[in-house]
């Protein structure tokens, strides 16, 4: 699927990602090169036109990892392109609902799409519960289309791993994953993840306020995935709503401004700052510009802000 972008953020999309990749060729590069793609870069549950919620996916040698599944991400998948059949692991940042609503949905229908291979789990408790009472609410479809279809049974490829603690996670032949505590409150724990491959360092920074432990995941990384809000437009995001002062103090605790972004780019030394998770996530008085304005103003690298479908 191509994504329509105008001149300036496409001149400003090649230039950041030529600043942060470096490879021998460019055909090699396109051969050997560890996929990002932006799947869902709106805040909060709400649905939207503009954007999904929150959704990544690393693929490296043909294999994909998904992190965090807002609502719709099994299509935003097949919108990009990313067999289903091809995913191996699922990582949640925490359990609100715009990072996990489709989780349970993303391994059933990828099932569907023809999935036979293993997929492991990883996010905070209580992930393992989660898990089994959606194979348990879909029981029926699931028995019924092994019996009917011939397929494999679902429940025992799914291997579901708890995380209370950051460090080391996983790695495979393709990827390292290493995970760090983060500050969401109330929802808690929460995690920001690193994916370590033979050419590239992404981080994707979950939802929290600006975090030293994040910064420390960070050193270094090529891409720094982090979630970012407009004050002004929060008030505009509010406005009219019965719990209006709640909710905008709830927003405030737990989010980092695009200007704290900037900040913990610099303080880690990433080589690309990708703006996501935008609160509010469809405010047409604020312009990429105005994002990538705000966080320039304390990180000197480039800034890209993030669009459904874009690959990085």
């Amino acid at each position: 699927m191509v994504i329509n972008i105008n001149r300036r953020t496409f001149l400003a999309y090649t230039a950041a990602i030529a600043g942060a990749a470096s490879s021998p060729t460019r055909s090699e590069e396109a051969n050997t090169r560890t996929r990002l793609i932006l799947l869902g870069t709106g805040g909060g549950p709400r649905p939207r036109k503009a954007n999904a919620p929150s959704a990544q996916v690393i693929v490296a040698n043909g294999a994909a990892y998904v992190i965090d599944c807002g609502n719709g991400v099994a299509r935003q998948l097949a919108f990009a392109g990313v067999p289903l059949a091809t995913l191996r692991h699922v990582f949640i940042t925490h359990h609100h609902s715009d990072h996990n609503a489709d989780y349970g949905n993303l391994i059933w229908l990828a099932w569907a799409a023809g999935l036979k291979a293993r997929i492991d789990t990883w996010g905070p408790p209580p992930l393992k519960k989660m898990t089994q009472l959606f194979f348990e609410m879909n029981a029926y479809d699931i028995n019924t289309r092994i019996a009917d279809e011939g397929r494999v049974p679902l429940v025992p490829l799914v291997h579901v791993h708890e995380l209370t603690h950051g460090g080391m996670v996983m790695q495979d032949e393709n990827v390292k994953v290493t995970a760090a505590l983060v500050n969401h409150p109330p929802v808690v724990p929460a995690f920001a993840y690193r994916f370590d491959t033979a050419n590239r360092s992404i981080v994707i920074s979950g939802d929290t306020t600006p975090s030293d432990n994040l910064v420390g995941l960070a050193q270094g990384a090529d891409v720094l995935v982090h979630e970012a809000l407009h004050v002004q437009g929060i008030d505009r995001l509010v406005a009219g709503v019965p719990n209006a002062a709640t909710l905008k103090k709830s927003i405030m605790s737990h989010h980092t401004t695009a200007e704290d972004a900037g900040r913990v780019a610099q303080r880690a030394g990433v080589k690309l700052l990708v703006l996501s998770h935008l609160v509010p996530a469809d405010d047409p008085a604020i312009s990429d510009q105005t994002w990538i304005d705000a966080a320039r103003r304390h990180f000197s690298g480039p800034v890209i802000v993030g669009k459904d479908l874009l690959e990085i």
